[in-house]
């Protein structure tokens, strides 16, 4: 099969249309068809279904599509290796994927500490959710990922090697209003009252998990689309949240934390694919390892000189 229509195909599903598929590619719309056409032949099945606004994948389409961006990723990757040679020898670019928590702070200094160790090395750092990063890794999207054992956990998958971290202990974060801002550790029964916002349903569980230990109930009132918005929503004043302890040094100055007492806690975990894994695997490893091993425990943020709100 032709990969040029392998490409056509894909940039038609993005853009859900012909026409702006063939202006994006430089060809014309009727080139496009034929590609696609070409395409369905081949496969025996349609692969897009014409609609009054453009394109979209048919379930046997979504399934080629899949596929056609792994494939498609991993020619351009060998591409750009292959013209990176130096002297004979291929440097392999390094993708790495993170959770948000991670994405800022641990896992670029730990690169920083790599590339200052081993000198230049290509790379990219891709965030996302422990699950999307674990589907990730086995795709060959990404070489290696930094996840978390939250709710609901990570999957016991022989295609990836799993690599212990360290644990993380949650905080409270806080408006710097707060009558508990600069305070704690404190028990969970004291919050418990409080409007919580949450980002996603690991998160939620183990504040659930915490206050049902504790014999209380949060009281989840609002949802963030992801951790910026969750931290924006406290700095405002509409809501206290829970967060990785890991986040607290790279949290905006107009929050503050608060500990908990025995807090609810997740482990840290670096997954490689099993099947050729990237040279810098190992090193990167090393480095988060001293990163987690010398972090000292979460430390409440203390509050910045701000006009109290009313609590």
């Amino acid at each position: 099969m032709e990969l040029t229509a392998w490409r056509t195909f894909v940039m038609a599903c993005q853009l859900g249309s012909l026409s702006a598929a063939a202006a994006e590619l430089g060809y014309t719309q009727s080139a496009v068809s034929r590609q696609i056409a070409g395409l369905e032949r081949r496969l025996g099945v349609p692969l897009v279904q014409r609609h009054v606004r453009g394109v979209r994948p048919t379930p046997a389409g979504g399934v080629f599509l899949h596929h056609a961006l792994v494939v498609l990723k991993e020619i351009d990757r060998a591409v750009s290796a292959v013209r990176d040679a130096v002297d004979g020898a291929l440097s392999r670019p390094l993708t790495v994927g993170a959770t948000p928590s991670l994405a800022a702070g641990i896992v670029p200094a730990a690169i920083r500490r790599l590339l200052d160790s081993a000198g230049p090395l290509r790379w990219s750092l891709l965030p996302g959710l422990s699950a999307q990063l674990h589907d990730r890794v086995i795709a060959g999207d990404l070489d290696l990922a930094v996840v978390t054992d939250a709710p609901p956990g990570l999957p016991n998958d022989p295609r990836v090697e799993r690599r212990f971290l360290g644990m993380d202990e949650m905080v409270v974060v806080l408006p710097v209003g707060h009558p508990w801002a600069g305070r704690g550790p404190v028990h969970i029964q004291a919050l418990a009252n409080q409007t919580w916002v949450e980002d996603n349903d690991g998160s939620a569980a183990l504040l659930r998990q915490h206050a049902a230990r504790a014999g209380v109930t949060t009281h989840i009132d609002l949802t963030a689309a992801d951790l910026p918005g969750k931290v924006a929503l406290v700095a405002t004043g509409h809501a206290i949240a829970l967060i990785p302890g890991v986040l607290t040094c790279a949290l905006r100055t107009d929050v503050t934390t608060v500990t908990l007492v025995d807090p609810p806690t997740r482990g840290i975990y670096m997954i490689t694919p099993r099947r050729d894994p990237h040279p810098s695997a190992t090193p990167l490893f090393d480095q988060f390892v001293s990163a987690f091993g010398h972090a000292d425990p979460p430390q409440p943020r203390r509050p910045a000189e701000v006009e109290a709100r009313p609590w």
